[in-house]
C-alpha cells in the first residue's frame, strides 16, 4: 500500500480546484505512467529502479512533482 504521497493529495495536485480529478481518473493515470515507465525500462534494460522502487510509486512521486498531469479530452 502506499501511504506517500496520500491519494487525497495526489487527487487535489492532479485536478484543479475548479475541476477536481476522481479517484478514478486518479487511477487511471497512475495505471498509464507506470506502464510507461515499465516499457522504457525494458526498451533500455533497467532491471530495477533506484533504490529498489517500484514503478506504480515513481508515477505517483512524478504527479505529486508536477510532471505528470491529466489531459482531459
Amino acid at each position: 500500500m502506499i501511504n506517500d504521497p496520500s491519494v487525497d493529495s495526489l487527487v487535489r495536485k492532479l485536478g484543479t480546484p475548479e475541476e477536481p480529478v476522481s479517484r478514478y481518473e486518479l487511477c487511471v493515470v497512475v495505471a498509464k505512467r507506470t506502464r510507461q515507465i515499465i516499457e522504457q525500462m525494458q526498451a533500455t534494460g533497467t532491471l530495477e529502479l533506484p533504490g529498489k522502487q517500484k514503478e506504480i510509486v515513481l508515477a505517483c512521486q512524478e504527479i505529486m512533482n508536477g510532471k505528470v498531469t491529466s489531459a482531459r479530452d
